[in-house]
């Protein structure tokens, strides 16, 4: 087992392109092409998990948190980034992060912040932009339903819980091939009217190198005519943050004291209370102060998250009821999610879970 068929069920699981501009993720350190001894999958990757993973005959580290955030410029061990880059280079292993790749993702880590709580009828919060784009072509009627299926094959024409959707149109295509032209309909020279059916699917735009190279593989033209079109649409299935609802409503000093047992917070920092029951709640696990007018907008009756700032509690304005649960504890599962995911689809593999804690943060 090679780390590189470890990493192409990772971004099976968290597509790269979901990831967020700012962050830093796929492999970090080591080879892809090295053989897997054994994976060790953790929130964050310091020194202590990596001394973790020598111990316990592991040379791949899978972490939530990006150990290498932003450059480094010298790597002396001056600090615990540059101290556990070291080690992992030293003793060949392997370092791969999906941090916001998965936090975009409709089954990551908001959706398994909303499944501990038991929330039902989930909904993307804060949906991606500029990420849907749309192909058009034309091509006969007798290569239309082969060159459609290789697109529908290739990840074009999926929406939401929607597969193999397109638009399809008949129409008259013409055109003249010159002295070098080989036409598959009429003969060199010659004025062609032909009848051709356009095709219309969208697709994620990571996908669009996959998507040409079906649409060259099966069109049977000389020349392929094709557009592509940027989408201003949201993916409503893809974003940051969550929405759910309560099966049943609580009073609110009564849900976050739920809160505090499902996700073993030490302590909740909150808002004034509204006075308003808990029906609707929003979860944004991690950072995720940038949000709250957000979950304002989709009247939420709370909003959980971490690392409020003071001044950033006043904006609940009594609309909702604002909750900082703690970093760490707004993605403690996400450890298990990966695990239990990398397991269920390689056979042979050694899947270790991380017993080292992490969270930098203690409480008197």
């Amino acid at each position: 087992m090679k780390a590189k068929d470890i990493i192409e069920v990772l971004e099976q699981m968290a597509p790269l392109a979901y990831a967020e501009d700012f962050d830093n993720v796929g492999l970090l350190t080591g080879n892809a092409n090295d053989d897997v001894t054994g994976v060790l999958v953790c929130h964050d990757a310091l020194r202590a998990v990596i001394d973790e993973a020598i111990a316990k005959g592991c040379n791949m580290v899978v972490c939530f948190h990006p150990i290498l955030f932003s450059g480094l410029k010298k790597i002396t061990g001056k600090n615990y980034v540059e101290r556990a880059v070291i080690k992992a280079i030293k003793n060949d292993i392997a370092i791969y992060a999906v941090h916001t790749a998965l936090d975009n993702h409709k089954q990551g880590v908001n959706k398994i912040f909303c499944d501990a709580l038991g929330l039902i009828n989930t909904k993307v919060l804060i949906p991606k932009q500029n990420f849907i784009r749309k192909l058009v072509t034309y091509t006969t009627p007798d290569n239309h339903l082969e060159l459609r299926n290789a697109l529908f094959n290739a990840g074009a024409g999926s929406i939401g819980n929607y597969d193999n959707c397109s638009f399809n149109s008949l129409g008259t295509g013409t055109y003249s091939g010159n002295e070098f032209s080989n036409p598959q309909i009429g003969k060199r020279g010659e004025f062609v009217e032909a009848a051709e059916i356009k095709i219309e699917v969208t697709f994620e735009k990571h996908l669009e190198p996959k998507i040409l190279k079906a649409l060259f593989t099966n069109h049977i033209y000389e020349e392929v005519a094709y557009e592509i079109y940027s989408l201003e649409n949201s993916h409503q299935h893809i974003g940051l943050g969550m929405t759910g609802e309560l099966a049943k409503p609580m009073p609110e000093a009564e849900f976050l004291q739920f809160v505090k047992q499902k996700m073993d917070a030490q302590g909740i920092r909150h808002s004034a209370f509204t006075g308003n029951m808990v029906s609707k709640v929003a979860v944004l696990g991690g950072s995720g102060s940038f949000a709250i007018k957000n979950a304002i907008a989709a009247g939420a009756d709370v909003f959980l998250t971490a690392d409020l700032k003071y001044h950033q509690f006043y904006e609940a304005e009594n609309k909702l009821l604002l909750a900082d649960i703690g970093h760490f504890e707004s993605e403690r599962y996400t450890m298990n999610y990966i695990a239990d995911y990398i397991l269920e689809r390689v056979e042979g593999v050694n899947v270790v879970l991380s017993q080292v804690n992490t969270n930098p943060v203690n409480y008197l």
